[in-house]
């Protein structure tokens, strides 16, 4: 139903600010009935990190930075929703204006600067969702000013982990000033040592999981993923949003903010990363891929390249809520139409072609 209505209310929200037309659309999830999606095709299941994944959609975080809505989320579909980035004490993140739309290039920039309520906050929310079915995982950073990153990270993994399926370390969003240089090797050793022995302490049993950025060079990568795998990381989340600019944007004047570029124009680099990452931990972990999903077809070649599950986020903007629904099908469909029963089966199929794309 919501997915029907959309249509008629984009017009709407995209007269409004993008950040005022964001808050509007979580006002109205919480607004929203029970119920959900019908049950997802079989062929759909993903069965990684330790836990069965009823569809591989999921949502990326930074829609629900809060976890004010996660229910109502799954609730359209997703097999698994994200919520935050979250640092631990909180903090208003960058001035407004923050968000902007490149309608023509069907993309975003954001500096939202990792705008937050705070560790204690979010805690809460999750906690309160306790036994409620589906899955939930948390993206964790750290504070601007913070004079310890590394206890940052620790603190809100000690915190969260005991309420969600998976925490995602998160060092690569490109407006906190020097937060990607955690990506470096010494610094994510520790970081990830750190956060791991935070979460055993807890007694967790959420996977960790490491969200890299697209803009890195080979080599840092092949230093990234070693380490990652050295550390225990169970999954990487491939990739962040990009700081560069592709000289095909049609939005010229809008390009030239500061921020982090998402949507359309971020697929081919990210799905570029996604298969050389592929390539580096050939299946020892699980991908995620992310980046210019917006179609069932974008999202069976992130499969292709090396995705055992997929977010989007961008996509909703244009989109809306009836395109989870849209994916699914189409996924479904190119898994029985080459045969298989699985989308799994075809993980990484195509990485080596699409890694020199």
């Amino acid at each position: 139903m919501i997915g029907a209505v959309f249509p008629l209310v984009r017009p709407l929200l995209h007269r409004l600010d993008a950040e005022r037309a964001h808050d509007l659309t979580i006002r109205g999830l919480q607004l929203l009935p029970a119920g959900g999606p019908r049950g997802d095709d079989p062929c759909l299941a993903v069965d990684i990190l330790g836990r069965r994944f009823p569809n591989p959609v999921g949502l990326a975080a930074g829609f629900d930075k809060g976890a004010r809505v996660p229910d109502a989320l799954l609730r359209l579909g997703f097999g698994f929703v994200e919520v935050g980035g979250v640092v631990p004490r909180p903090q208003p993140g960058n001035p407004k204006p923050r968000v902007f739309r490149l309608a023509a290039d069907r993309a975003v920039i954001n500096r939202y600067g990792l705008n937050s309520e705070g560790l204690d906050v979010v805690a809460a929310r999750l906690r309160a969702r306790a036994g409620r079915p589906g899955l939930v995982g948390v993206n964790i950073g750290a504070n601007k000013d913070s004079l310890d990153r590394l206890a940052d990270y620790a603190a809100c993994t000690a915190a969260l982990a005991p309420h969600v399926a998976f925490v995602t370390v998160n060092v690569s969003s490109p407006n906190t000033p020097g937060l990607r240089d955690l990506q470096g090797e010494t610094f994510l050793d520790e970081l990830l040592a750190r956060v791991v022995e935070a979460r055993d302490t807890a007694g967790s049993g959420a996977a960790i999981l490491l969200k890299i950025a697209p803009d890195m060079a080979l080599d840092a990568l092949d230093s990234i993923c070693a380490t990652a795998l050295r550390r225990g990381v169970q999954a990487l989340v491939v990739s962040n949003t990009t700081v560069a600019r592709p000289e095909t944007l049609r939005e010229k004047a809008l390009a030239t903010e500061t921020g982090g570029l998402s949507g359309q124009p971020l697929f081919v680099p990210a799905t570029r990363m996604l298969a050389q990452t592929w390539l580096r931990v050939g299946g020892s972990i699980p991908l995620v891929g992310v980046g210019g999903v917006d179609s069932a077809e974008t999202a069976w070649a992130k499969v292709r390249a090396g995705a055992s599950l997929v977010q989007l986020y961008s996509a909703l903007v244009y989109e809306g809520p009836g395109l989870v629904g849209r994916i699914k099908a189409g996924l479904a469909d190119r898994v029985r139409a080459e045969g298989g029963r699985s989308i799994s089966a075809f993980v990484g199929r195509d990485a080596r072609t699409l890694a020199g794309g």
